[in-house]
């Protein structure tokens, strides 16, 4: 694990956003009971006999949209989770790809980068 940098600060930062993310999923969606590590999104109520088109429309397309936000906050939320465990196992801060020390003003933009700057796209 690295030295150089506050672990404490990060853990904490890490901790704060997993709570947020997490109210941002469960006030789109909630955890798939057949599965309690991935999320869906929860259609909306709706009568369908009792509703017009234009209504039943509003809500597949509110139902999409909440998908596709739900499938970012997802991976954000498992990126999160993820960097919480190595900091348990000491391995936070090392790049996924080279296994070298992910920059700190990266690790300050984004506490759960899973690589350095040079594989940021990888």
């Amino acid at each position: 694990m690295r030295n150089d940098i506050d672990i404490e600060y990060f853990k904490t930062k890490l901790e704060e956003e997993l709570i947020l993310v997490e109210n941002e999923l469960n006030s789109i969606g909630r955890k798939n009971p057949s599965n309690k590590k991935d999320w869906e999104a929860e259609p909306s109520d709706m009568n369908v006999d009792s509703a017009d088109s234009n209504e039943v429309a509003d809500n597949i397309e509110e139902f999409e949209s909440n998908t596709a936000v739900l499938k970012e906050l997802e991976i954000r939320y498992n990126d999160v989770k993820d960097a919480l465990t190595k900091i348990e196992k000491n391995e936070y801060g090392m790049c996924e790809v080279s296994g070298e020390e992910i920059e700190e003003e990266r690790l300050i933009a984004n506490p759960a980068a899973r690589t350095c700057k040079a594989h940021m796209e990888s």
